[in-house]
Protein backbone atom coordinates (compact mmCIF):
# COMPACT_ATOMS: atom_id res chain seq x y z
CA UNK A 1 0.00 0.00 0.00
CA UNK A 2 0.90 3.19 -0.86
CA UNK A 3 0.54 6.33 1.19
CA UNK A 4 0.92 10.39 0.12
CA UNK A 5 2.89 12.55 1.97
CA UNK A 6 0.94 14.01 5.14
CA UNK A 7 1.30 17.39 3.62
CA UNK A 8 -0.65 16.86 0.43
CA UNK A 9 -3.57 14.80 2.32
CA UNK A 10 -4.43 18.18 4.68
CA UNK A 11 -3.97 20.29 1.51
CA UNK A 12 -6.70 18.67 -0.02
CA UNK A 13 -9.22 18.65 2.75
CA UNK A 14 -11.03 21.22 4.28
CA UNK A 15 -10.10 23.32 7.43
CA UNK A 16 -10.70 21.63 10.63
CA UNK A 17 -12.69 22.75 12.80
CA UNK A 18 -11.49 25.44 15.51
CA UNK A 19 -14.93 26.04 17.71
CA UNK A 20 -17.80 24.00 17.62
CA UNK A 21 -19.60 26.33 19.75
CA UNK A 22 -19.39 29.10 17.27
CA UNK A 23 -20.06 26.38 14.55
CA UNK A 24 -23.01 25.42 16.03
CA UNK A 25 -24.34 29.17 17.04
CA UNK A 26 -24.14 29.81 12.93
CA UNK A 27 -26.19 26.88 11.77
CA UNK A 28 -29.06 27.79 14.28
CA UNK A 29 -28.80 31.53 12.96
CA UNK A 30 -29.28 29.97 9.25
CA UNK A 31 -32.34 27.88 10.83
CA UNK A 32 -33.75 30.37 12.51
CA UNK A 33 -33.85 32.73 9.65
CA UNK A 34 -34.57 30.30 6.84
CA UNK A 35 -37.36 28.89 9.26
CA UNK A 36 -36.25 25.45 9.14
CA UNK A 37 -36.17 22.58 10.90
CA UNK A 38 -32.34 21.66 10.00
CA UNK A 39 -29.94 22.37 7.64
CA UNK A 40 -27.31 20.28 5.88
CA UNK A 41 -24.18 21.47 6.40
CA UNK A 42 -21.06 21.11 3.59
CA UNK A 43 -18.08 23.23 4.41
CA UNK A 44 -18.11 24.71 8.00
CA UNK A 45 -14.65 27.35 8.89
CA UNK A 46 -14.83 28.94 12.34
CA UNK A 47 -12.12 32.01 13.51
CA UNK A 48 -12.26 32.15 17.43
CA UNK A 49 -8.85 33.71 17.11
CA UNK A 50 -10.09 36.58 15.05
CA UNK A 51 -11.98 39.66 16.04
CA UNK A 52 -14.99 39.64 16.15
CA UNK A 53 -14.88 35.60 16.39
CA UNK A 54 -17.50 34.10 13.93
CA UNK A 55 -17.92 31.57 11.34
CA UNK A 56 -18.79 30.50 7.91
CA UNK A 57 -20.09 27.16 6.10
CA UNK A 58 -21.72 26.23 3.14
CA UNK A 59 -25.60 24.23 3.83
CA UNK A 60 -28.52 23.47 1.47
CA UNK A 61 -31.95 22.45 2.80
CA UNK A 62 -32.40 19.62 0.55
CA UNK A 63 -33.25 16.29 1.86
CA UNK A 64 -30.97 14.01 -0.08
CA UNK A 65 -28.17 16.75 -1.31
CA UNK A 66 -25.59 15.86 -3.70
CA UNK A 67 -22.19 18.03 -3.09
CA UNK A 68 -23.06 20.39 -5.72
CA UNK A 69 -25.94 21.24 -4.08
CA UNK A 70 -23.91 23.14 -1.18
CA UNK A 71 -23.76 26.49 -3.04
CA UNK A 72 -25.94 28.97 0.09
CA UNK A 73 -23.14 30.89 2.76
CA UNK A 74 -23.77 32.07 5.80
CA UNK A 75 -21.65 33.76 8.09
CA UNK A 76 -21.88 34.60 11.28
CA UNK A 77 -20.15 37.08 13.89
CA UNK A 78 -20.47 36.87 17.67
CA UNK A 79 -19.32 38.98 20.86
CA UNK A 80 -17.33 35.99 21.87
CA UNK A 81 -15.64 32.78 21.38
CA UNK A 82 -17.15 31.74 24.51
CA UNK A 83 -20.74 31.34 25.89
CA UNK A 84 -22.88 33.58 25.86
CA UNK A 85 -21.68 34.01 22.23
CA UNK A 86 -24.06 37.21 21.49
CA UNK A 87 -24.72 37.11 18.12
CA UNK A 88 -23.68 40.30 16.68
CA UNK A 89 -24.36 40.15 12.52
CA UNK A 90 -24.82 37.28 10.02
CA UNK A 91 -24.89 37.43 6.55
CA UNK A 92 -26.25 35.22 3.93
CA UNK A 93 -24.97 35.34 0.10
CA UNK A 94 -24.55 39.15 -0.56
CA UNK A 95 -27.02 40.54 2.61
CA UNK A 96 -25.73 41.43 5.86
CA UNK A 97 -28.24 41.72 9.04
CA UNK A 98 -27.08 43.78 12.32
CA UNK A 99 -28.05 45.92 14.88
CA UNK A 100 -26.38 49.15 12.79
CA UNK A 101 -27.88 48.46 9.15
CA UNK A 102 -29.12 50.80 7.40
CA UNK A 103 -32.09 49.24 5.44
CA UNK A 104 -35.06 48.44 8.08
CA UNK A 105 -35.79 44.92 6.89
CA UNK A 106 -32.49 43.75 7.44
CA UNK A 107 -32.34 44.89 10.94
CA UNK A 108 -36.05 43.57 11.65
CA UNK A 109 -34.53 40.41 10.76
CA UNK A 110 -31.20 40.25 13.06
CA UNK A 111 -33.31 41.78 15.91
CA UNK A 112 -35.66 38.59 15.26
CA UNK A 113 -32.67 36.11 14.97
CA UNK A 114 -30.94 37.79 18.17
CA UNK A 115 -34.00 37.13 19.88
CA UNK A 116 -34.80 33.85 19.40
CA UNK A 117 -30.77 32.75 19.62
CA UNK A 118 -31.36 34.31 23.41
CA UNK A 119 -34.12 32.51 23.93
CA UNK A 120 -32.15 29.18 23.49
CA UNK A 121 -29.43 30.20 25.61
Amino acid sequence: MRYLPLVLVLAASPAMAQSPELEEACVAVAQNFLLVPAIKTGVVQSFPELEPPGARLTYTTRDDPKPSDFTNEIECEFMSATPPLTLTRFCISDTCYSENEQEPENRRRYLEVKALMDRQK
